[in-house]
């Protein structure tokens, strides 16, 4: 769970999230800031994400699955209660604002289509996914 993460440890593990960040995008690191979005403000393309897990797990030694920040988000919420016909709905938003609690609460804005979820993910999204999958690989 997100709630179980600290700024101490996002803190601590910042600095790599955000060199990794900056050589994939291929950007200056202090252009990431923690609430840079990697799409709207770093110039990300979907399959820059996959470079960027990749990566990430090289840096931290994690194994990380592909969609799992959307996956987590859903948590226990039916997909069709999570989203209808490509839009998220009233309920999925709820479960991504909360989830997502690094991203500037503006930016989530309805209709919101899941195709531009990945357009609300900053810098500390990943440094927040990072820190779950050390969690649960133990590391």
């Amino acid at each position: 769970m997100a709630a179980d993460i600290t700024q101490a440890q996002v803190d601590a593990i910042f600095p790599t999230v955000a060199k990794t960040i900056a050589d994939a995008l291929g950007c200056e690191v202090d252009e990431v800031g923690p609430d840079a979005s990697l799409i709207n403000d770093l110039g990300a393309e979907s399959i820059d994400f996959l470079d960027l897990v990749f990566r990430l797990e090289r840096s931290f030694k994690v194994k990380i699955p592909r969609g799992k920040i959307i996956e987590d988000a859903r948590g226990d919420l039916p997909e069709a209660e999570f989203e209808q016909k490509g839009v998220v709905t009233d309920a999925g938003l709820l479960r991504l604002r909360t989830f997502l609690s690094e991203v500037p609460a503006d930016r989530f804005v309805a209709p919101l289509k899941t195709t531009d979820i990945p357009r609300l993910f900053t810098a500390e999204t990943f440094a927040k996914l990072v820190l779950r999958a050390q969690a649960e690989q133990g590391g």
